[in-house]
């Protein structure tokens, strides 16, 4: 089995999506052909890409974001945020042909919640950006997600390796990866949904789990398969492999706890953190976002 290649600096590179989402809370979520009463909406920043790499900044790490808006009042909110959360965006762009990403998500009483996003700039990424230096600069950690096109998470990927960059590929929403592409990825992180979509059992259990974990790592150097309020579990391709359950907590929103987790992940990746200890400081960092506590950085 290849050895995953070595981190090399301090900052997380995201290449991915922005959205601005619209939340609205309901007391449940509607069926096929119902249209539900919900209580309230309001506006939200969000895309995974863009989650992931705030989410990163807040867990101690340096952030960088490459990615796409509108030259729209979202795509300006969207910046703003990138901004305050101190994201480096310099290599967002602003595209004046077509809106920003946007989501619509409903959050039951319960804190589950669907959504439906649209897809806008994001598909506009420039794979050009790629081949500058300054993108690079200090990148220890490359991540990637599904909200973006193959071609562009394949680019991306590609630059990684011949630079000697460690890639984690968050493979949500689930869809078929090409074979190039997946021999590129060093990390997958996947929920119980996306590892059956990928192919593995049904995942019911944390037992259940590792055993998806252990399956995706014959396609993969390091996996590890969340299993939302059971937790985790985790192969890498030292063939070091456990499970962590997740924390009691109170649900006020499940929405967004996997990009938590993922920053979180990778904050602690470019910091020279056990895989174990990110895995357990990352699922700290998800639920603290299910139960609706500030973000604050995991001692490491």
């Amino acid at each position: 089995m290849r050895k995953p290649a070595r981190l090399t600096g301090n900052t997380v590179l995201v290449v991915g999506s922005l959205h601005y989402d619209i939340m609205v809370e309901a007391d449940h979520l509607p069926r096929k052909d119902e249209t539900a009463v919900g209580s309230r909406w309001f506006p939200k920043f969000g895309g995974k890409g863009g989650n992931q790499a705030v989410s990163a900044q807040a867990h101690g790490a340096a952030a960088r974001l490459l990615g796409a808006v509108g030259a729209d009042d979202f795509g300006r909110f969207l910046r703003a945020r990138l901004e305050t959360s101190g994201v480096d965006h310099r290599f967002v762009a602003t595209c004046d042909d077509v809106g920003s990403g946007m989501s619509v998500a409903i959050v039951d009483a319960n804190g589950d919640y669907a959504a439906t996003i649209v897809s806008g700039a994001n598909l506009q990424i420039a794979t050009d950006t790629l081949q500058n230096p300054e993108l690079w600069q200090d990148v220890g950690l490359l991540v990637l997600q599904n909200e973006v096109p193959e071609a562009i998470n394949l680019a991306a990927a590609k630059t990684a390796r011949a630079q000697g960059i460690r890639t984690l590929l968050n493979a949500a929403p689930s869809r078929p990866l090409s074979a190039e592409f997946a021999r590129l990825v060093d990390v997958l992180v996947v929920n119980a949904v996306e590892a059956e979509m990928m192919g593995t059992a049904a995942v019911t259990s944390l037992k259940a789990a590792a055993k998806a974990a252990k399956a995706l790592a014959d396609r993969f150097e390091c996996v590890i398969v969340t299993a939302g309020s059971l937790g985790l579990a985790a192969w890498s391709a030292e063939d070091e492999h456990f499970s962590i359950p997740a924390e009691k907590i109170t649900a006020v929103s499940a929405h967004g706890a996997g990009d938590a987790f993922i920053g979180a992940l990778a904050a602690c990746m470019v910091a020279g953190t056990t895989f174990k200890k990110a895995c357990a400081a990352a699922s700290r960092a998800a639920a603290e976002h299910v139960a609706g506590r500030p973000t604050k950085v995991i001692p490491r």
